[in-house]
This record gives C-alpha cells, structure tokens and sequence, in this order.
C-alpha cells in the first residue's frame, strides 16, 4: 500500500499496516521541505499568523517511481497507491505518470477527499491485503471506504483557502467571511460550503452536532459494523481534545476515535485554528478498539 502525506496517519499506524507515505512538498519563506521533515504543523502555523509566504506542492513523479521499484524490489507483485482527490492536488498525475513504467503493476485511486477520511480507506485496505485479498479487492476497498466516508470542518477564516485556490464553490461564503463562521465539508472531491453560523462557539457545538448526526444517517447501512473518527486540528489541541470527549459519549458506534494534528501541506490551506470530523464506516469483519492517539 501507498499513499500521500495528506492522509495523515499516524507514523506507527501506517508502519504497523505496512503502508508507505509519500511526503508533500511545502516552502515556508522560500525554503523548500518534504512535508514532516524539518518543519512542524505548529511552525507552519506561526507562519501563516506572521504572513510569511506558504505555499504547497506535489510530489514528483520520480519520487514516486523510486518507491514502485524499491516496493517491487522488496518482493512485491503489485501496489495499491491511494491518493489526495485530484480536484485539490496533482499529486495523481504524479502517481499515475509513475506507474505507467513501473516495474509491477500498479492501481492508482482518487480517493476524492483528504485527511484521514482516505487514512481510513487506506488502513481498510491493507488489512484487506494482510487477510489475502488480490489487487482487485484491495483496491475495492480502498474506493468503498473512501467514498462512503464524510468530513465536516470549521476554519477560523476562509482567506487561506482563497489564496491557495483550494475554495471551489465555498467561495459563495466569502462576501460575508468577516460576519461568519463558516463550517465545510468535501464532496465529489471539492471542498464546499456546508453552513454559516454567528459565533466560533455555536459553529464548534454544531460541528459536533454535524458528526453525530452523520453517523445516525450511516446507521441505515445494513453492513455498518460501527464507525471510525478521526479529529484533526491545526494550533487547536484542547478544542479538539474537548469535541473528542463529546463524540465518545455521543457516538456508542464509535470503535477508535483519533486525535490527529492537520500536517503542513493541509494547514497551509485552511489555516490555524482549523478543527474537522472525519466519519469512515466499517463494513463488517473484526472489530478492534483504539483509544484516542496523537
């Protein structure tokens, strides 16, 4: 399995599922880094309040070729490779371009949407590989995990995602950003408006509201066998501690509810401040518990 730095695993995580991650590419000031090398989210953070020019980029088409042959070297026959929706980065060109040459047979996924919403599609899918399953169903899973998952976030402003161009139809909230508080979803793909509230703490308590509500409606799936979270923040640690609370209690279905810092490469869109859900399903089989986590 392969998969960007945008998905966020945790390291131990994607080490114990045997998943390779292929960085983003940032510079913060003119100075370039491999996104989790160099430079923290917190940096990053701190950046974006002094002004200091951010800005993200793919990784190149020869890192991933490098990775396809090192994997295929290793005794691999084929790769899975799931990847940031194609509508926010290029990094599935990258990808794709790769794999055109590779030394083994390669599946590369859009998995449409970021963060651990494809994290969770890509842990279920290499558990599908670790129990036997071929190309196929590995990367079936990946697609029906991705693609029934949801993510719901709250951004202090919307004006770094107007900068980075990353905005797409929520750019119809921008003529009211300074009177809202604006929470997003993404969908097909696009990051998009989901609604406006008054204040950070009605927006935050809706936010919550917002989750529970999505697993209630995940509910009518007869395979639901319970539901991954994951909460992510940038700069924001005790509100997401805080909504961690609130989701345990509120969400029985929740089998492990991480707490996972937004990288560099996301942060340097949304901005500090920036608190969002990420709701997969589980489909069935084993059932393991895990407690929150950084």
């Amino acid at each position: 399995m392969v998969t960007d730095s945008t998905a966020y695993l945790p390291p131990e995580v994607a080490a114990a599922h045997g998943v390779s991650v292929v960085p983003m590419r940032l510079a913060v000031g003119g100075v370039s880094y491999d996104e989790g090398r160099g430079i923290t989210a917190d940096e990053v953070a701190q950046a974006l309040r002094d002004f200091v020019p951010v800005t993200t980029s793919r990784p190149s088409p020869a890192v991933f070729a490098d990775l396809y042959a090192a994997l295929a070297e290793a005794g691999y026959d084929a790769i899975v490779s799931v990847h940031i929706s194609s509508s926010m980065s290029a990094t599935m060109s990258s990808a794709q371009l790769a794999a055109r040459d590779a030394p083994i047979p390669v599946e590369v996924i859009d998995s449409e949407t970021i963060g651990m919403a494809m994290g969770f599609g890509v842990i279920a899918a290499a558990e599908t590989a670790a129990a036997g399953g071929d190309t196929e169903q590995v990367a079936d899973a990946a697609r029906r995990h991705t693609g029934a998952s949801t993510t719901v976030f709250y951004v202090d402003t919307l004006e770094h995602l107007r900068r980075g161009g990353r905005i797409g139809r929520a750019s119809a909230l921008m003529g009211s950003a300074l009177a809202i508080k604006p929470l997003l979803t993404v969908r097909d793909g696009h990051i998009e408006p989901l609604e406006r509230v008054r204040t950070t703490g009605k927006a935050l308590a809706r936010l919550a509201q917002l989750a529970v509500g999505t697993v209630e409606a995940m509910g009518a799936e007869d395979e639901l066998d319970g539901v991954d979270i994951a909460v992510h923040h940038l700069d924001s640690r005790e509100r997401a501690e805080r909504l961690i609370e609130q989701l345990a209690e509120q969400i029985p279905e929740a089998r492990r509810i991480l707490l996972v810092e937004l990288g560099a490469a996301v942060g340097a869109h949304v901005g500090p401040g920036t608190l969002a859900v990420a709701i997969a399903p589980r489909f069935g089989g084993r059932i393991r518990v895990v407690g929150a986590s950084d």
